[in-house]
């Protein structure tokens, strides 16, 4: 159980430390991700950015993911999207939906703090959790087409199943937390806010 996100982003920056003299890039999944990040990459003097992807909702249940988009368009399919009735003119309407939100996101985003470059950079992921790891998944296929030296994927809690589907796509995966009995990333925080769009572009600001 952690405290609350910035809590879990001081126990993450202690297992990300070696990664200090690499001067990393720390990426966040927006929103809930943003306020770890600046904590990070301030610990880790870093730089900070975020990294625009979106989970695809399942049919009358958008909690559930069936898979997720990246900011190119490239869309990555859960194995039991079909199980949730997400066939492909769903899949296509709720990957055009998504995508106009990360464009919306970017619009706000960019003008506040452009965007960093990846290339030959050490880059450091960070979510608040992963409970199916779509926009895990969808965030490193993304920032692997930009060719970072090392790609780094940090959480504080994650599933079993969300973990061993990440591991393969990150050089290397920090995760605190992996229990058996997983609901929801929230349930491993006494405090769990939403974080707004406005308090995701102070933090790029400062």
């Amino acid at each position: 159980m952690f405290r609350d996100r910035l809590d879990a982003a001081r126990q993450l920056t202690v297992r990300l430390a070696h990664l200090k003299p690499d001067r990393p890039l720390v990426l966040a999944i927006p929103r809930g991700a943003v306020p770890m990040a600046r904590q990070l990459a301030d610990a880790l003097e870093a730089d900070l950015d975020v990294v625009l992807v979106r989970k695809l909702g399942a049919p009358g249940e958008p909690e559930v993911a069936v898979g997720s988009v990246d900011e190119s368009g490239w869309v990555w399919v859960a194995p039991h999207a079909a199980r949730f009735g997400a066939d492909q003119d769903y899949l296509a309407s709720e990957t055009a939906r998504q995508l106009e939100r990360i464009r919306e996101r970017r619009r706000r985003y960019s003008p506040i703090h452009a965007p960093v470059a990846v290339r030959g950079r050490t880059v450091i992921v960070v979510d608040d959790g992963l409970a199916t790891g779509a926009t895990m998944v969808a965030a490193l296929h993304s920032l692997r087409q930009q060719q970072p030296a090392r790609l780094v994927c940090a959480v504080p809690v994650a599933s079993p199943e969300a973990l061993a589907l990440v591991q393969p796509l990150a050089d290397e995966v920090v995760c605190l937390l992996v229990p058996d009995r997983f609901q929801a990333v929230g349930q491993f925080y006494r405090d769990f806010p939403q974080v707004s769009d406005d308090e995701v572009e102070a933090l790029l600001r400062d």
